[in-house]
């Protein structure tokens, strides 16, 4: 495996960090860009004693220096991202941000929870204008939406939650969007779906993206659909053995970088289906792509 090093370079001046996007779109743009950037870096082809660098810019005054008054420094992130409590997602990282450009919830299986939901209202009530995107992000492998599946394929499985409140709320949140997402693999694929090789993996994985895009719609439409500023709720998988970010949307054959949630119930079958003709679903279900391998 070839070296990679990543260095922050940080300096006195604003001027030496990136420009702040100017809407959403140039929030989103910066974050695919970022994405792939980080993914480019872990692409193997160089030889093995090979040194890939990357230097990532960043300003003095998200440190406090040089900053007026006791040196605490402005709030300015670009986005607020709700990701998962998995350590494997280093978010910052996996979008090429520094200090002060995320404001970052995290919360296994990246569900609304009520404190959730409280922490994405403060960003948007108290971060001003710099904040122009609300992210949701999955991952591949999910911990909490395997459990989730698991107890969704063996509900036998769900008597050992029953003293175990907070777990057992979290798997009951998810439980929705499994169901929903094992209703659309046979409608598309009929109900000999569950006897193919990778049924379980992949609906783990569908049951993922469809929980990052739903809660991106729940985003938009109770938060966002409120509030006078130009800040858009999108969402996004990040493939743990890619190292990139996933997000199959209707009406498209694209599927890298975040997307727009879907925005009604048609949306959400064309989503739907998008998800399970993606080269990636279609490869789990033929168990042509291992389960160990994350992405």
């Amino acid at each position: 495996m070839k070296t990679v090093e990543i260095t922050y370079l940080c300096g006195d001046d604003a001027a030496s960090a990136e420009d702040r996007p100017a809407d959403a779109g140039a929030a989103r743009r910066r974050m695919n860009e970022g994405n792939r950037a980080f993914a480019d870096l872990f692409v193997q082809g160089e030889a093995p004693s090979a040194v890939t660098r990357r230097v990532i810019p960043i300003s003095g005054l998200d440190f406090g220096f040089g900053s007026a008054g006791a040196g605490a420094p402005a709030r300015r992130p670009n986005a607020a991202v709700l990701g998962c409590a998995d350590a494997r997602v280093p978010i910052e990282l996996i979008f090429n941000e520094g200090p002060n450009d995320l404001f970052v919830v995290r919360v296994a299986g990246n569900t609304l929870g009520a404190d959730v939901r409280g922490s994405l209202k403060y960003a948007l009530e108290h971060l001003g204008s710099s904040l122009k995107l609300i992210v949701v992000l999955g991952h591949s492998r999910c911990g909490a939406v395997t459990e989730a599946v698991d107890v969704f394929l063996d509900p036998s499985g769900y008597l050992a939650l029953a003293e175990k409140h907070a777990i057992r709320g979290l798997i009951d949140r998810l439980q929705v969007v499994v169901q929903a997402s094992a209703r659309r693999m046979e409608a598309v694929f009929g109900s000999d779906v569950v006897r193919r090789l990778g049924y379980p993996h992949a609906l783990i994985e569908v049951a993922v993206v469809a929980n990052a895009a739903l809660a991106a719609h729940t985003i938009q439409r109770e938060m966002l659909g409120e509030t006078a500023c130009a800040v858009e709720a999108t969402y996004g998988v990040y493939l743990l053995s890619e190292r990139s970010v996933w997000a199959p949307r209707c009406g498209s054959a694209e599927a890298s970088g975040l997307a727009r949630p879907p925005a009604n119930p048609s949306e959400f079958v064309d989503f739907g289906d998008a998800v399970l003709r993606s080269m990636r679903i279609q490869a789990i279900l033929a168990g042509t792509r291992s389960a160990a391998a994350g992405g």
